[in-house]
């Protein structure tokens, strides 16, 4: 019997390269994306340090409360910055090329960290690491996405194995930063961050075609008269900035509150846009509105999770008593704590979620256990609060950031999944930035909530703080049906 022509062409068409049942381009954007989180969490998990520090100490001597809302806020301008990377990579450059330049300028902002001494350094260093981890952030996670057809079963179990690479780059660089800054100082740390995305750039460029023509183009050029606006609108952008920080208007001191501000006036005209838009069909509107209360337990989320980086930074170095079996861990190994338990954990989702395909919890109720978990996290910090000068044992603290380590696993993962299968096809990089939104008013508000921490606080921070996130968790998973309802074939 012969053949048809179609039967033909699936037998001679040679078989597709895969990286562990998935898209072999996955292997190329969790490699470039582990190198990144290894560079950009070397340094933060430092960060705070060196800015309160004494200057016998290595730092800059800045109050405690200016560095952890300092810290918060340039979380926050991280993540708001996807918007101009989701932007550019729909509208000019594409996002694949937007990946390459976004390592490159993460690279030069931990040079100037490294060499560039004082507030200057920090100021340069941080305003580069910032742009560039928004261009490459948004646009490595929305790539991954247009690896997978809609509906495809795998996409859950992909993005949670390009979590895994986010999670091992953020294992070993705080692990080597912190080493590193106790032996060496500070600015040899930054200096490791630094290479660390060299080898990611690298490794990107190698591999490059592995990505095939995916992002390669624009999906919404812009039109000459397009471009011209565009320059004239950012022309506009800088001035107003220069002339707020040269007035005084957002100082050092009220970074934190200026950049919550600004990110959710932000992520609010953001969803308007996207509501709106008469490039969006009336489907695809219905799942932006679906994302409205997921994006709000996102938030919350992170606005606990970023702590590890303001409140419970100052926690874990005043309050943790890190003596290890003889040897005194460093205070930053209080992130590299939690992300122990991620790793393991990561590997098992992948495969649990890939398993289970339809019958696995829907995302809406996944994103409310993951706030009601952090929420608990928070509240076992109360079985060790007491008087001043009481430390909590670093093992005590390991066990509480497993549930810490769950959430994420709930969160982060699957929330980056949902937001590319109810991206508008006109706006696919840019549904990826008001993903991130909520990640940047988290860890805005991260660093305003620091400045409420104290040791005489502590009880009815943790207390207040655990108690909104659960009542949050809860409040998600009420209204998971009325968010499916509106998700379509996403779930």
């Amino acid at each position: 019997m012969s053949e048809t022509a179609e039967q033909l062409s699936t037998r001679t068409q040679p078989k597709q390269r895969t990286f562990l049942g998935h898209p072999i381009g996955l292997a190329n954007l969790l490699g470039v994306e582990l190198w990144e989180r290894f560079s950009f969490y070397g340094m933060v998990t430092i960060l705070a340090y060196y800015l309160y520090y004494s200057a016998d100490q290595g730092g800059l001597g800045l109050p405690q409360g200016v560095a952890t809302g300092l810290v918060g806020a340039y979380g926050g301008l991280v993540y708001l910055s996807t918007v101009l990377g989701s932007w550019l990579a729909d509208r000019v450059f594409g996002m694949e090329r937007m990946v390459f330049f976004g390592g490159f300028v993460v690279m030069a902002g931990h040079i100037a960290l490294a060499l560039i001494p004082g507030l200057p350094g920090v100021g340069f260093g941080l305003v580069l690491v910032a742009l560039g981890a928004g261009a490459l952030k948004a646009n490595a996670s929305s790539l991954l996405g247009t690896l997978y057809t809609k509906g495809d079963p795998r996409t859950d179990g992909g993005f949670s194995l390009f979590y895994l690479g986010i999670t091992i780059g953020s294992f070993f660089g705080p692990l080597l930063t912190g080493v590193l800054n106790d032996a060496a100082g500070f600015h040899i740390a930054f200096g490791a961050a630094a290479v660390g995305m060299l080898i990611g750039l690298i490794q990107y460029v190698v591999f490059r075609r592995n990505l095939g023509t995916a992002g390669k183009e624009p999906s919404n050029p812009l039109t000459a008269a397009g471009r011209k606006k565009a320059v004239i609108v950012g022309v506009v952008g800088l001035a107003a900035i220069l002339v707020a920080i040269t007035t005084g208007l957002i100082n050092i001191g009220n970074l934190a509150p200026a950049a919550s501000i600004i990110v959710a006036i932000a992520t609010v005209a953001y969803f308007s846009i996207l509501l709106t838009s008469p490039k969006v069909t009336a489907s695809e509107r219905r799942g932006v509105r679906a994302f409205i209360p997921m994006f709000i337990a996102i938030t919350a989320f992170w606005t606990l999770f970023q702590q590890i980086f303001t409140a419970l930074a100052v926690y874990s170095d005043e309050r943790i008593d890190w003596n290890i079996f003889g040897w005194t861990a460093p205070s930053s190994f209080l992130f590299l704590a939690q992300t122990i338990w991620i790793m393991p954990m990561l590997a098992i989702a992948s495969s649990v979620w890939t398993k289970l395909g339809d019958r696995a919890p829907s995302t809406p109720v996944k994103l409310g256990l993951g706030v009601i978990l952090t929420g608990v996290g928070y509240l076992l910090f109360l079985t060790m609060s007491g008087s001043q000068g009481q430390t909590s044992p670093a093992l005590a603290i390991f066990v509480i950031l497993a549930f810490f380590a769950v959430a994420e696993l709930l969160v982060s993962p699957i929330g980056l999944s949902v937001s590319t299968k109810l991206a508008p096809s006109a706006y696919r990089a840019q549904m990826m930035a008001l993903y991130f939104f909520g990640p940047a008013l988290g860890s805005s508000l991260s660093g305003v909530l620091a400045n409420y921490y104290t040791p005489d606080t502590e009880v009815a921070y943790f207390l207040i703080t655990g108690g909104i996130a659960v009542a949050v968790g809860f409040g998600m998973i009420l209204m998971s049906r009325w968010t499916l309802a509106r998700m379509g074939s996403v779930r």
